[in-house]
C-alpha cells in the first residue's frame, strides 16, 4: 500500500507524519539518536570533523544530537539552525563548512537525512507521495517565494519520491483541526512559527460523511517568535556588548555600525557571523573604540559560539513571560550584565511594532475576503508564539473567548499534511 509522508520543516522544529490505517487518524515519526528518541526535531545541523571516518569525512548530527555535539565540542564543530530562513533569500547563495561550499539545498537535504537515518525501520518504503507545508509568506526582508521554491525541489527531488506536492502550513493545520469539527464552519488558523506568521480561512462541510474544504483565503507576514527573540536581545544583552557605542575615526566620533546586532534578528545568522567580513571589520574596530570592553565582550561571544546558549536563556525569558508578568533572565557569559529582571509590561512594549503586523496581516485576510469577525466560527491557533499574552489578546479582542482553540503546536502541520495526502483530493488543497 502506498503511503503519504507530510514533512513539516520548521524555522525551530521539524516534525514528520504518517497517517494510519482508514488515514482517519496519524502518528509521528520517532528519531533515535545520541541524544534519545523524539516525535520532533529541532532544526538543526552540526558538522565536525572526525579522524575515524577519513581526511575528508565530517560527522554530521540533526536536531539535538547537533545541540549536543556543539556543546561538547566548543570550537570544533560547526553549528547551524533556522537554515529554513535561508530559503528565501537571494544574498545567501552559499555558507563554506569546514572550506566545503553548502548552498541552501544542501543543508536541507543533508538534515533530512540524518533524520531518515533517526528513524530507521520507521521510515515507510512504500512512500507514494510527500507532501511538504510551506508558509504563506516567507521569512526575511525581501522574500523571493520562486527561488525559496526551487530550492525546497532541488533539495527533496534528490530522494526519489514519485510525488511532491506544497500546502500552505495554515491549511495543513486546519485540516488537522477540523477532523474535531461536528458542524460545518468556518474556520480561521493562525500559525504563528519562528520565522513567519501565517493565516488561513476556510469553509469547512461534511458531505456523506467527507470533509469537504473551501479556501476562503490566505494571508501572512514575515514576523514571529524569532523577531520577539531579537526584541528581547536588542534590549537585554546588545546594549551591554557595544550597541550605541561609538569608535574614532579621522578625528571624528563614529556609531558602530548596527547592523552587527542585527545578525540577531535571524539565529541562522548569528551561526554564520564569524565567517564573514563584517565580522573581521567588528574585530578591527577594538582598538579605536570608546568602549572597547562591550566589542571585545561581543567578539568572544561569537568565537565561543555562545548563541546556541543565548538562544536558550532569551527563550527561557519569554516562555516565562508568558506565565508571569515578571521573570528574570540570566547569561553568565555577560557577567553582571547578564542577571536582570524583565516585565511582561516592557517586553510588550518592545515587540508593539511587531504585534502591529501581525495584526495588520490578520485585517489583511479579512477584509480581502470581505469576512466580517462574527462570520468565523472558530479561530484555531498554533505554534508556540501563539502563548504569548499580546499576541492572544489581538483575538480575544475580534473573537469571544468561546471560539477560540489551541493545540498541537508541534504536531499540527505535519498531521493535517499527512491525512491531505491520504484524502484522494490532493489537488483541491495544494498551494
Amino acid at each position: 500500500m502506498s503511503r503519504a509522508l507530510g514533512l513539516d520543516f520548521g524555522t525551530t522544529n521539524t516534525v514528520l507524519a504518517l497517517a494510519d490505517a482508514g488515514a482517519t487518524t496519524t502518528h509521528s515519526l520517532p528519531f533515535t539518536s545520541s541524544a534519545g528518541t523524539s516525535d520532533s526535531m529541532r532544526t538543526a545541523l552540526s558538522f565536525m570533523k572526525d579522524a575515524a571516518l577519513g581526511v575528508q569525512a565530517l560527522k554530521v548530527e540533526a536536531g539535538q544530537a547537533a545541540i549536543r555535539m556543539f556543546i561538547d565540542n566548543p570550537g570544533d564543530c560547526r553549528f547551524l539552525q533556522s537554515i529554513k530562513t535561508f530559503a528565501a533569500s537571494a544574498a545567501f547563495q552559499a555558507t563554506l563548512v569546514f572550506a566545503r561550499r553548502q548552498q541552501f539545498e544542501d543543508l536541507m537535504e543533508v538534515f533530512l537525512r540524518r533524520l531518515k537515518a533517526y528513524a530507521g525501520e520507521a521510515w515507510p518504503s512504500d512512500i507514494s507521495r510527500l507532501m511538504v507545508g510551506r508558509p504563506v509568506r516567507f521569512a526575511g526582508a525581501n522574500p523571493d517565494e520562486a527561488l525559496a521554491l526551487t530550492r525546497y525541489q532541488a533539495a527533496l527531488s534528490r530522494f526519489g519520491f514519485p510525488e511532491i506536492h506544497y500546502v500552505y502550513e495554515p491549511v495543513a493545520a486546519a485540516y488537522y483541526f477540523a477532523q474535531s469539527l461536528t458542524r460545518d464552519a468556518n474556520v480561521l488558523v493562525a500559525d504563528f512559527g519562528g520565522g513567519t506568521t501565517d493565516y488561513s480561512l476556510i469553509r469547512f462541510e461534511r458531505h456523506a460523511g467527507q470533509l469537504r474544504a473551501v479556501p476562503i483565503g490566505h494571508s501572512g507576514v514575515g514576523i514571529a517568535g524569532d523577531h520577539f527573540d531579537y526584541r528581547l536581545i536588542d534590549n537585554l544583552v546588545s546594549p551591554e556588548i557595544g550597541k550605541g557605542s561609538h569608535f574614532k575615526s579621522f578625528g571624528k566620533l563614529l556609531d558602530v555600525p548596527a547592523g552587527y546586532y542585527a545578525n540577531f534578528g535571524r539565529w541562522n545568522q548569528l551561526s554564520i557571523f564569524k565567517t564573514t567580513r563584517e565580522f573581521t571589520d567588528l574585530q578591527s574596530l577594538v582598538r579605536s573604540a570608546t568602549e572597547p570592553d562591550k566589542l571585545e565582550l561581543f567578539i568572544e561571544l561569537i568565537e565561543h559560539d555562545e548563541g546556541y546558549p543565548l538562544y536558550q536563556a532569551i527563550s527561557a525569558t519569554k516562555m516565562a513571560l508568558s506565565q508571569t508578568e515578571e521573570a528574570e533572565f540570566h547569561f553568565a557569559p555577560l557577567g553582571k550584565a547578564g542577571h536582570k529582571t524583565v516585565k511582561r509590561s516592557d517586553f510588550e512594549g518592545w515587540i508593539a511594532d511587531d504585534l502591529a503586523r501581525i495584526e495588520e496581516a490578520l485585517d489583511e485576510v479579512l477584509v480581502k475576503t470581505n469576512t466580517a469577525a462574527d462570520q468565523v466560527d472558530k479561530v484555531f491557533l498554533t505554534g508556540g508564539t501563539s502563548f504569548v499574552p499580546a499576541v492572544r489578546n489581538i483575538f480575544r479582542r475580534r473573537f469571544s473567548e468561546d471560539r477560540i482553540e489551541s493545540g498541537g503546536e508541534l504536531l499540527s502541520i505535519a498531521h493535517g499534511l499527512a491525512l491531505i495526502g491520504e484524502s484522494g483530493d490532493v489537488e483541491q488543497w495544494a498551494a
